[in-house]
């Protein structure tokens, strides 16, 4: 699964600094958004407890600044989520300078509506907000190869045995390049730069597959 480069316009946000602060400060942690999961619970705590962000990426994220603030939409029947969220819960656990907070998609679809993805409501979304809650860019809602795939080769599979790739591919990467692309778009988007960054994400008009843990097939 090799991923071009797919670029994606700048950010449509209509949202001031104001209100994304008020929404940022009104969401979830990410322990709060797992104590009340009831979709997916038990899969959502099994992909957290094997949830693991590396020491390099730990020390490239303390060298970014910051505070970054990372403002999810997200819903608990979402199997890309589930896949995702859990280790960027983690990066915000260990990374001092980046905190993370959850908003259900359903209930803020104005927030939405300005981060869809050819036209449709894919989740997750994670808005990257610089210290002074801008949004400088946003990611999802699956990680460019994986998504490159299913726009790809992975079309001319079953919808049953195109999940089962991607329960495999997301059982193999753990999270890992999730956290590399939304480092990646921290780094591309410095605190006190001016306009927001061309992003680098997936493009499809899903909105999450077939829920998958690690180590399932």
């Amino acid at each position: 699964m090799t991923a071009p480069a797919i670029l994606a316009p700048p950010i449509a946000s209509g949202a001031n600094a104001g209100t994304l602060q008020e929404r940022f400060s009104a969401g979830q942690t990410f322990s709060d958004f797992l104590s009340h999961a009831v979709a997916n619970a038990e899969l959502w705590r099994a992909v957290y407890a094997h949830a693991r962000v590396d020491d390099a990426a730990l020390a490239r994220a303390a060298s970014l600044g910051g505070p970054w603030h990372l403002l999810v939409l997200v819903e608990d029947w979402c199997g890309d989520g589930v896949n995702t969220i859990p280790v960027l819960g983690r990066l915000a656990e260990h990374a001092p300078n980046i905190d993370l907070r959850i908003l259900g998609r359903d209930a803020n679809l104005d927030l939405m509506d300005a981060h869809l993805t050819n036209k449709s409501r894919s989740i997750p979304v994670v808005m990257i907000l610089d210290p002074t809650y801008r949004e400088r860019a946003w990611w999802g809602p699956r990680p460019a190869e994986l998504q490159a795939w299913i726009m790809g080769p992975g079309r001319t599979m079953t919808k049953e045995d195109r999940y089962r790739e991607v329960r495999r591919w997301y059982a193999r990467d753990h999270g890992a390049t999730t956290v590399n692309e939304v480092l990646s778009l921290i780094a591309a988007a410095p605190e006190g730069t001016g306009a927001p960054v061309t992003i680098a994400r997936a493009q499809d008009g899903t909105a999450g597959g077939p829920s998958a843990g690690p180590g399932q097939a």
